[in-house]
């Protein structure tokens, strides 16, 4: 069985190549650059989407956007950054995870007992597939949900992940997509759900490129006390809520999690008559064949 969340940003892959979208629309000039071919200038639509399909591209490919000041950045909604966050995103094709855990329907959630899991410091290896290993411990001391602390790319090797840049993509150094969609897996076989620990309501000070290529993701009108405040509820704001909300999907419909725990909800800023939160919550429930939890 298979689990791919569509989504209109970032790298999508089908039959005949990827299709790569970019939103800036306060940017003229985006182009891609893929396998350190010449850039590819991409067409900007109305709605401030930059978009260029390209026949015989695959999975594998590495890319960034070239921005009209030449510098090139990874993309925000990259599903693996393999050389950090600085470095060219990775195009990954969800469709190459065979899940087995097609009777999974959660549980009730009076039968939680969570488990808050750092991957990094959870095993020796500080990997995904180190931790799906020890999970029959977890299961033997009676835990049935574990929620596992933020893995949202961020900076370097190692840390709490509260700092995160690129939303879409595990950090690197944990293991690949597939090897979390196998501890996910894993971990419903043995009856445990699973939690994904997201952060909406910042981006880490290093490497978020969105300043230079979306700055309208920001709304200078709010601060946070980590930095810019993210834009919910201003000018262009409609696509970041999108951009947030599909996140919260993708974990739950690509990466079969059980739900999601939201960190600081206090610290995000949103005046809008219904809130980002708000918004999320009711995105997740209205997912069909088993529950979602935030």
């Amino acid at each position: 069985m298979k689990h791919i969340h569509s989504m209109p940003f970032g790298a999508t892959v089908h039959d005949q190549g990827v299709h790569f979208s970019f939103w800036a629309p306060d940017a003229e000039g985006i182009a891609l650059q893929r396998n350190e071919l010449p850039v590819a200038p991409m067409a900007k639509g109305s709605d401030g989407w930059h978009r260029l399909d390209v026949a015989g591209a695959r999975a594998g490919d590495r890319y960034r956007f070239a921005l009209p000041d030449g510098n090139l950045v990874p993309d925000p909604a990259s599903r693996r950054n393999p050389d950090d966050v600085h470095a060219a995103s990775e195009v990954i094709d969800p469709r190459q995870y065979e899940w087995q855990d097609g009777a999974w329907r959660g549980r009730p959630w009076a039968e939680a007992v969570i488990y808050e899991l750092h991957i990094g410091t959870f095993t020796t290896e500080g990997t995904f597939a180190a931790a799906q290993r020890r999970l029959p411990d977890l299961v033997a001391l009676g835990f049935t949900v574990i929620e596992i602390m933020p893995v949202a790319d961020f900076p370097g090797q190692r840390g709490w992940g509260y700092d995160g840049v690129l939303l879409f993509a595990p950090t690197a150094p944990y293991g690949t997509p597939d090897e979390l969609k196998a501890l996910v897996d894993a971990a419903h076989g043995l009856g445990l759900m699973v939690l994904m620990d997201v952060v909406y309501n910042h981006f880490g000070p290093e490497g978020n490129y969105l300043h230079a290529g979306s700055p309208s993701f920001f709304n200078a009108a709010h601060q946070t006390p980590w930095g810019s405040a993210i834009n919910y509820d201003g000018a262009q704001s409609r696509t970041v809520r999108d951009f947030f909300v599909h996140n919260a999907l993708y974990w739950v419909e690509e990466f079969r999690c059980d739900g999601l725990r939201m960190d600081a909800v206090h610290a995000i800023r949103d005046d809008s008559k219904i809130d980002i939160v708000q918004e999320i919550c009711a995105a997740l429930q209205d997912g069909p064949g088993r529950e979602r939890y935030i």
